[in-house]
């Protein structure tokens, strides 16, 4: 029997549902998953919340003064209705239902598990590197709407400079250094410090660049960032 190599993605909520839903990036994406699966691979997927995260956080906060610990519920349960969107789409491919606990993967013979985030105080991303370790993965794949990490916001900096591989130490002292519903960062900072300590390399894809993502699983030279 040929051992399947395990892939863990961290699917960001930007990528998902930009605006709107996505049904394009949706159909290459599950198409693509299809084939690496015929390729003896098998996926851990675990989605962000995207645009439907940050309208009901801003909107509880137009009600009331929310906890933060309530804003990163609200934004735990719209990962979890994305993770559902994108389980249902693979049909059979995938477990019938969502991961909810990272630390407690359930044993399948179905190549694609979904999951979403797991619980306040972090993104979805400390789900991944959780389920990584559930799974014996040492790398991730982080699919956001960046190309690269920038050394500092590209958005306000003309003169940001693209990073293609750093160091966990350097890359922690350009993120935000505490988390914080809503926090601009390619990859959490409480996933970071986990992600060190455990050895594990993480690279930052953009999440619409299918082919890209298919070099970089194929060992091809890729766009994007490597953290490690």
């Amino acid at each position: 029997m040929i051992k399947k190599e395990t892939i863990i993605i961290s699917l960001g909520g930007s990528v998902i549902i930009p605006n709107d839903i996505d049904t394009d990036f949706l159909k290459l994406f599950v198409s693509m998953i299809g084939g690496y699966v015929s390729k003896h691979f098998k996926f851990l997927i675990i989605t962000g919340g995207g645009k439907t995260c940050r309208r009901y956080n801003k909107s509880l906060k137009e009600i009331v003064n929310p906890k933060v610990e309530d804003l990163d519920w609200l934004g735990i349960a719209s990962t979890r209705l994305n993770a559902e969107l994108v389980r249902i789409c693979f049909k059979d491919l995938a477990y019938e239902k969502i991961v909810l606990d990272p630390d407690s993967i359930p044993e399948t013979s179905r190549p694609v598990l979904v999951g979403g985030g797991w619980k306040p105080g972090n993104s979805s991303d400390l789900a991944a590197v959780h389920g990584a370790h559930s799974l014996g993965a040492t790398k991730i794949i982080n699919l956001s709407n960046i190309d690269y990490v920038y050394d500092k916001d590209p958005a306000a900096n003309t003169d940001a400079k693209v990073i293609k591989e750093i160091s966990w130490k350097d890359f922690r002292e350009i993120i935000p250094k505490e988390w914080g519903p809503g926090i601009n960062s390619p990859f959490d900072p409480v996933a970071a410090i986990e992600a060190e300590s455990l050895g594990y390399e993480v690279v930052i894809l953009n999440g619409k660049n299918i082919e890209n993502i298919k070099n970089y699983l194929d060992g091809k030279e890729f766009v994007g960032t490597i953290i490690k």
